[in-house]
């Protein structure tokens, strides 16, 4: 057995391929083009919302040591009003809980 490999080329080792030149890259816009003409959909984030769809909030993270979940069903008003008031006195979700139990404890001593 021979310890070289053969040629790839065979017994015509000394071909030109000095003609030989790569394709220049296809610019973004060329692919686009191509992938819309051949009917691939974009993965592209450019959904409009739709007329009453329920916007999504960024998510909140904060490390408070509260590590206790509450999952209620509520409506979406409800939500909506929750997360304002949160919003506009800068609390956390778990904090704005605390105040609102503190605020119904508040109010049914009062009619105690």
């Amino acid at each position: 057995m021979s310890s070289e490999r053969a040629s790839l080329f065979g017994q015509d080792a000394d071909m030109d391929l000095s003609g030989f030149k790569p394709k220049a890259p296809a610019r973004p816009e060329q692919v686009r083009d191509v992938a819309e003409q051949a009917g691939f959909r974009s993965r592209e984030g450019t959904r409009e919302p739709v007329e009453g769809e329920i916007p999504r909030r960024e998510p909140r993270r904060y490390r408070t040591g509260r590590n206790v979940q509450l999952n209620l069903k509520v409506r979406q008003e409800t939500v909506d009003a929750f997360y304002k008031l949160a919003d506009e006195h800068g609390w956390v979700l778990g904090e704005a809980f605390e105040h609102a139990v503190d605020a119904l404890k508040r109010e049914l001593q009062k009619k105690a």
